[in-house]
């Protein structure tokens, strides 16, 4: 028997007919005409090869076949309307789910605080993971469903099965120790020069977005340290003649934590880097992750830093 000639319809019919005994009852609770009903238990008879009800003085009475299909028809009928009712979407947030979100730190930072309490209070089934995106597009992971979401600034040719949205515009300012002797009379570019430099790289590169700008007006810097993480370089500039650039609100959030630290504009003109949230078409329709989407961009909204 092969199930791509098989009408599943079917075993909900029979299921009514066997709880009913009655074809009238069984029409009724189907919505369906006597001769509706008549036509589909002939169909129902040849899928089967057996009567399965036949005429009785009260209504209709199972056949043995019947009696033995019945199990595990109620069995299927009663799975498929627990799998259809868990991919309509009205309880998403009743069921126990993962969302992999590959990301930063810095993400992590900026949006988690607001996003988490989200989460629990309106989605107490679901389970957040995140992962670092190691500097790239987590492309594979996307497309075997390894990762639903991906959130970065510096995501780019992405192939057409993917769906993007804008979370974030940031601009870049430089983070100094308020005592830094190279900047008394503020930051100049030979200020900027003057000083030694951390940066964050997530792949190794040490040749950044700065090393770009300088490298086109004729200039280098001297890079000290690459380091894997956004927020641990802040930390490392308190006392020292350190510049570390980064995204404003990084910068904002380490002056606010450490009165030692300064924040300087950047003396070079560098585009401002579009955080984008990236998912792949598999999981576009999906309404936990469409509404996991949405929360993390209503979140977005209210930590954008601002700009200048």
């Amino acid at each position: 028997m092969n199930i791509s000639n098989k009408d599943l319809n079917l075993l909900h019919l029979f299921q009514v007919l066997y709880e009913e005994r009655n074809a009238s009852h069984a029409a009724q609770r189907l919505a369906l005409s006597q001769p509706a009903l008549s036509h589909k238990l002939n169909k129902l008879r040849q899928q089967f090869g057996d009567p399965l009800f036949v005429r009785a003085p009260r209504g209709l009475t199972p056949t043995p076949r019947a009696h033995e299909l019945a199990p595990r028809i109620q069995q299927l009928v009663a799975q498929l309307q627990d799998f259809y009712r868990d991919c309509d979407g009205d309880d998403f947030f009743s069921r126990p789910a993962q969302v992999h979100l590959y990301s930063t730190d810095y993400l992590e930072q900026t949006l988690l605080p607001r996003l988490l309490p989200i989460l629990r209070t309106q989605a107490p089934n679901l389970t957040l993971i995140t992962h670092n995106t190691q500097g790239n597009l987590p492309r594979e992971a996307l497309e075997k469903g390894t990762c639903d979401l991906a959130i970065a600034g510096f995501y780019n040719g992405l192939p057409d099965t993917f769906h993007q949205q804008r979370l974030l515009s940031e601009d870049f300012v430089v983070l100094a120790a308020a005592d830094n002797p190279h900047l008394t009379e503020g930051m100049s570019l030979e200020a900027f020069l003057a000083c030694e430099h951390l940066l964050t790289t997530l792949t190794g590169d040490l040749d950044g977005r700065v090393d770009h700008a300088l490298r086109a007006v004729g200039r280098q810097r001297r890079v000290v340290a690459g380091l894997s993480s956004f927020i641990a370089p802040t930390r490392l500039v308190r006392g020292t003649d350190l510049l570390l650039t980064c995204l404003r609100s990084l910068a904002i959030e380490a002056v606010e934590r450490d009165p030692g630290l300064r924040l300087h504009p950047l003396p070079l003109a560098l585009p401002r880097v579009e955080v984008m949230q990236i998912w792949h078409a598999r999981t576009h329709a999906d309404p936990l992750r469409r509404w996991f989407r949405q929360q993390v961009w209503e979140v977005a909204q209210l930590v954008t830093a601002p700009a200048g």
